[in-house]
Parts: structure tokens; sequence; C-alpha cells
């Protein structure tokens, strides 16, 4: 067999094989002379005539699409939002998404879907709370509806996130306003109830006070303070100085005290 023989069927052999790598995350579809295969490739090696068969691949993993749009507010205002959407492609859909939608899904329908769930739902909502904790409700909505509509034509929403929010001028101030005035009721709030526990504690102390002075002055009867005067007489008696008392025997003791030679 001659050398062009050869060379003409290499060159036959490479034109009608050739193959493609399906990755990690990916699925592929095969479309033949126009017309979609519907069984989805996995990860692997695929063989096909690069003549007449073309592999499509598609993502299956979790995409990030930023968006950056104004979301209209229920007071009439647009505000200015960053915006992340994951999603995902369901792999046995991922034929039906090419031939109904097309590769370039995520601005024919992922958008265009979010556009309209994000004006329905942040409608419903003050600008201030795309700003506050409604936002997380505001988010939760979105995913929602996006679902609602999207889940059966193949993709799994998986959430909405309102990264930036940027409020009107006026509005941002009042609002930064209002959080000032919050923070400083809970600031005289906090010092108040530490001035109510602080009397309440001397309201106690004042109490204790004064029952132990009770105590005490029902206890020093006629005979109690005759009895700590006979003890003191005998403590007096036992001392070696020289002392000089002036008593009656019942009053309090008047004594001076001489020192000893």
């Amino acid at each position: 067999m001659s050398r062009s023989i050869y060379i003409l069927l290499l060159v036959t052999f490479v034109t009608f094989s050739s193959c493609t790598v399906v990755r990690q995350g990916e699925v592929g579809v095969k479309r033949k002379l126009g017309k979609l295969d519907d069984k989805t490739l996995g990860p692997g090696a695929v063989g096909f005539n690069p003549m007449i068969t073309r592999v499509i691949k598609l993502p299956i993993r979790t995409v990030n699409l930023e968006i950056a749009s104004d979301l209209p507010s229920k007071e009439g205002l647009n505000v200015a939002a960053n915006i992340s959407i994951l999603y995902r492609i369901k792999p046995e859909y991922a034929s039906d998404i090419i031939e109904s939608i097309g590769t370039n899904y995520e601005q024919v329908v992922i958008t265009s879907v979010f556009r309209s769930a994000s004006a329905d739902v942040c409608s419903r909502f003050f600008a201030k709370d795309m700003h506050t904790a409604q936002r997380s409700h505001i988010e939760k909505e979105i995913t929602k509806h996006m679902s609602d509509l999207l889940g059966d034509r193949g993709f799994e929403i998986e959430a909405v996130l309102l990264k930036t929010i940027q409020l009107p001028a006026g509005l941002a101030r009042a609002v930064e306003e209002k959080l000032e005035a919050e923070q400083d009721a809970q600031r005289m709030e906090f010092l108040l109830q530490r001035e109510k526990l602080e009397a309440q504690r001397k309201l106690v102390e004042a109490q204790g006070t004064r029952d132990a002075q009770k105590v005490i002055s029902e206890g020093l009867n006629p005979e109690i303070l005759q009895w700590q005067t006979i003890e003191a007489f005998k403590e007096l008696s036992t001392s070696p100085n020289s002392k000089v008392i002036i008593t009656n025997g019942n009053t309090p003791l008047l004594m001076n005290e001489i020192e000893g030679n």
C-alpha cells in the first residue's frame, strides 16, 4: 500500500472521528444533523463524528449570576442594588433547555424572570425594609417566586441575595437618624434600669438597717440594761487601776480612771 493511501486513510479517520471530554459539574447533549439526542452525557470522554454531530455542554454546578438592578419600592422609589442569583440546571432537563431556550438561558429566562419577580415582591415593601431585617424576607420571597416560574423548566433557584443596597440620599439619612434614635433610646433605657436597680438596692439596705435597729431597741428592756450594768461593774472590779465611779446603780456608768503609782 502506497504512502498516499495511508495518508488518505488517516485524514478520513480524523475527519469522521473525534472526541471531547465532559468534565465534572457538566453534562453533554449530542446534536446530530440538527436533532438533539434525548440522552444526557455524564462526565467522561465522548466520541462523535464532527462532520454531522456536535456535543453541547451545560454546567450543572451552582452558578452565581450577578445583576445590578433598580428595585421598585412601595412608596415609588427606585433602590439601586447588586444581586446574586444562585441557581443550577437540573441534569435531566439539559436537552429540553437547549431545545426550548438555547444556551443563552441566563439572558433569556433567568434575568428576565428575576426582574419580574423582584418588581412584584419589592413593590410590597418600603425602601427602608430592604436595608433592615426585612431584607432576608424579601430575598426568600423573590427566590420562591422565581422557583415557581422556573422549576418546571429545569432550573433550581437556590437563593437570591441582595448584597448591596443603595438607598436614595434623603431616605438613607432618615434611616440612619432613626437607627441613632433607637440606639439612644436603648442607652437611656439601660441607664434608667441601672438607676432603678441601684434605688432598689439602697431601699433594701435601708430596710435592713431599720429592721436591725428595731431588733436592738426591742431587746434593750430595763432587765437587760441592769444586767449589762452589773457585768460592767464586775469587769471594773477586776481592773488593777483605781477608779471613781458615780452611779445610782441604774443609769449608765460615769468613770474616772486613776493611774496607779
